[in-house]
């Protein structure tokens, strides 16, 4: 919101803050648009500032699931994954069905392989973690052209990945794993063993799944965990990354990284610790800077990023709110279209 004076309204704007009379009565409420014969009332009360909402960027934000539906998937699987008791699995083979209502709301969107998604970091909340691991290895196996049957069992594995933190007695939410005692974190790591042991014996989830859930924090140098393994599925290579990325933006068992910092770390480890071919797919949907995000360019101007350029995912169309004189200012660039500008940081 910005101060501003009566004298100066044009009849468009929306009040920030409540207009209060001298006799401390709402004379306007917050939010009303003030019309020219509402501007004339309060000059005739000599009321010289108002406070009003300043224009928001026309941000265009594309995401994988729509916010409401991703709700009622993570309220799902929470319902589903807090009543699940070790060696109790009745009620987990819901979870089948929900990771192809999942895969089936992917697919019903237009051009759903063609896009650039603005994924943000949240809170570090287990279920919505696993909702959007199942949403973005599920864009990378359709983009690798896999099999039904595999992009399906890339999605159950996903929802059921971390079943095995239900039987940690150790804390692990909101923590950084590096303040872990030896023995604690040794606990931690068990996690996977944990949940493909309690669902090894069930013949209505597949091996590969279980697999996945096994191997999803292992990495290709060997250098991950529970078995250090080398030799790693194609599919298990798949939620490695897509996990990773995730655990980063989110906070689950690190501190939280902005996207560009976690893309970043992709792209470090690319080849060392994740599948070159799995790290570059992902990178191909996802927007290094969100829409919305604000960040400072080469020039040092500071901006709003509108949306995302197909095939450009750090490239995006940002709008100049500040030049490099730090001077209010309103300029639309494309950076795909600008090619000696480009962005240096996000700084919020």
């Amino acid at each position: 919101m910005k101060l501003c004076k009566v004298d100066d309204l044009t009849g468009k704007e929306i009040l920030a803050k409540d207009v209060i009379t001298s006799e401390y009565q709402i004379l306007l409420s917050a939010g009303t648009l003030l019309k020219q014969d509402y501007i004339q009332k309060l000059k005739e009360l000599e009321i010289r500032d108002v406070y009003i909402k300043e224009d928001e960027p026309d941000t265009k934000t594309v995401v994988i699931l729509r916010e409401e539906v991703e709700e009622s998937f993570k309220s799902k699987v929470k319902d589903i994954l807090e009543k699940h008791t070790y060696s109790h699995n009745e009620e987990l083979v819901e979870l089948c069905q929900t990771a192809d209502h999942i895969i089936t709301n992917i697919l019903e969107e237009d051009g759903v392989v063609e896009k650039i998604y603005d994924i943000k970091g949240r809170s570090s909340d287990i279920y919505e973690h696993s909702i959007s691991i199942c949403s973005l290895a599920t864009i990378v196996a359709l983009k690798m052209g896999l099999p039904q049957q595999t992009v399906h069992d890339i999605g159950v594995s996903c929802l059921l990945h971390d079943l095995g933190l239900r039987y940690l007695t150790i804390e692990y939410e909101n923590q950084n794993l590096s303040e872990l005692s030896e023995a604690e974190y040794g606990e931690y790591k068990k996690h996977p063993v944990y949940g493909y042991s309690a669902l090894r014996s069930e013949n209505w989830i597949s091996n590969a799944s279980k697999n996945m859930i096994l191997y999803h924090h292992e990495r290709i140098d060997g250098s991950g965990y529970p078995l250090r393994a080398t030799e790693i599925p194609k599919e298990c290579r798949i939620i490695q990354v897509c996990d990773a990325f995730d655990e980063m933006i989110c906070g689950i068992g690190c501190e939280r990284a902005k996207v560009y910092e976690a893309v970043e770390y992709l792209k470090a480890y690319k080849d060392i610790k994740f599948d070159g071919e799995v790290v570059d797919i992902f990178l191909e949907f996802t927007a290094v800077y969100p829409a919305g995000s604000i960040v400072r360019t080469n020039e040092g101007e500071v901006g709003v990023v509108l949306y995302q350029n197909k095939k450009f995912p750090d490239r995006p169309v940002i709008r100049i709110i500040k030049d490099k004189e730090g001077k209010k200012t309103d300029i639309v660039k494309d950076l795909v279209q600008i090619n000696n500008i480009f962005i240096e940081e996000a700084i919020e």
